[in-house]
């Protein structure tokens, strides 16, 4: 019995540390945005946006060169989840400011969408 509660302390303390290493939910979907902006990879980028919100990186994405880093360095600063939307503060080696990302949920995938001029991220 001893040996049972020790292991399953150690499984739960792995587990533990792991999800703090991971990015996961929109989260994850704004890595995956603004990785595949800076790479020009345009099918990533339309599969895990609105159609508002490609239409909106498809206007500016001409500007910029394709950027391969083999470490985007992406890191959440902020993120907040409110119902269907979230909001996702963020720092990446591609900019030396922050950005901010609003995300929509719909059937379940979370999808990077074009921010409003009234939309303020609580943050």
């Amino acid at each position: 019995m001893k040996k049972f509660v020790v292991f399953s302390l150690i499984v739960l303390f792995l587990s533990c540390a792991d999800s703090e290493t991971k990015i996961s939910g929109p989260s994850a979907t704004a890595q995956i945005v603004i990785e595949s902006f800076y790479e020009k990879d345009e099918e990533t980028l339309k599969a895990n946006s609105t159609p508002e919100g490609y239409a909106n990186y498809m206007n500016i994405i001409n500007m910029f060169n394709a950027t391969k880093k083999k470490d985007s360095e992406f890191k959440v600063l902020q993120d907040t989840i409110m119902g269907d939307v979230a909001w996702v503060k963020y720092t990446t080696a591609y900019d030396k400011t922050p950005g901010v990302f609003k995300l929509v949920q719909q059937n379940g995938k979370w999808l990077a969408t074009a921010r409003g001029s009234k939309d303020k991220a609580p943050f």
